[in-house]
């Protein structure tokens, strides 16, 4: 959902890229209720960290504390910057529930998205 935030809201001065130390496929209920809102992600796919090998960025930005822990370290200018959302695949409850979490994460996290500078030198 991150990356989708980033490819909706700052496509013009931020290239994102979807990766993870244990990627999965793409949630049904993300792609759900990030279409309710407007950003689809249908197309998007969770890379795993070696796909993007030997690519330079300006900044990783980790949304658990799982990645945190295990993300390589970059070298150079690389800043890396870590805000943790809950994962709302471990949300129990009705259907209606479980959609309530995912919206509220989804929402969260165009919150952090939206919030950060375009160029994050700020």
């Amino acid at each position: 959902m991150a990356e989708g935030w980033a490819r909706h809201l700052k496509s013009d001065c931020i290239e994102p890229f979807s990766a993870g130390v244990s990627p999965y496929k793409l949630s049904e209920r993300a792609a759900q209720v990030m279409a309710e809102a407007g950003a689809d992600i249908s197309g998007q796919y969770s890379k795993h960290l070696d796909d993007l090998s030997g690519l330079e960025f300006d900044y990783v930005i980790t949304v658990c504390d799982n990645a945190k822990e295990q993300c390589p370290i970059y070298p150079g200018k690389t800043k890396m910057i870590h805000h943790q959302f809950e994962d709302p695949t471990f949300a129990i409850g009705t259907k209606e529930q479980i959609m309530a979490e995912f919206r509220r994460i989804r929402d969260e996290i165009r919150d952090f998205i939206a919030g950060m500078p375009g160029n994050l030198e700020s």
